[in-house]
């Protein structure tokens, strides 16, 4: 509807609707991957292909601090929700296309060793482009951000905040990764 509208309002501009099949700060890097063409002169047809590009290559993982809040977003039913948290398990789940169980820990540090693990799996020593996201953990996500860059050979690194709809289903205490390399 919003291009319908811009095409009426604006005479001749070209806009072209793509699903990021994902969500979080890995949209993020497709749409900078995509404003960076455009800035380099690409024209619309490359912008649409560099963004498909990036899109069919991001992942992301999130660990949950606890998984309290995850049955909102009915990725697991509440009583498994309630025994979790009861002992204390933390998930590890990834995006790509849809959101997956990626694993269990009993640690927050357990849960980042398996992330880097994964990472690490998906884009071996290939330089990423990355993205650190948490819901009121900010110290949590620096010294994530932190580890990030002196592990891996950074493109561009940056970090934020996860929106109020993530927070609610994942629960304060969670970190996130949104990541792709150029070679992955």
């Amino acid at each position: 509807m919003a291009k319908e509208y811009a095409v009426k309002e604006i005479p001749g501009v070209k806009i072209e609707v793509m699903d990021s099949l994902t969500a979080t700060a890995a949209e993020g890097l497709i749409a900078i991957a995509a404003a960076k063409a455009a800035e380099a002169g690409a024209n619309l047809e490359e912008v649409v292909k560099i963004a498909q590009g990036v899109r069919d290559r991001v992942n992301a993982y999130i660990l949950l601090d606890t998984l309290r809040h995850v049955y909102r977003s009915g990725r697991i039913p509440k009583i498994a929700a309630q025994v979790g948290t009861i002992l204390n398990f933390r998930a590890l789940f990834s995006v790509s296309v849809k959101v997956h169980l990626s694993g269990i820990v009993r640690s927050r540090e357990r849960g980042i060793e398996l992330m880097f693990e994964k990472i690490r799996e998906k884009v071996g020593e290939n330089p990423i482009y990355a993205a650190v996201m948490h819901a009121y953990a900010p110290e949590a996500a620096v010294q994530l951000k932190d580890r990030i860059a002196k592990e891996f050979n950074c493109l561009d690194l940056w970090l934020t905040e996860f929106s109020p709809v993530m927070g609610y289903a994942c629960g304060t205490g969670t970190l996130a990764v949104a990541f792709y390399s150029e070679a992955s």
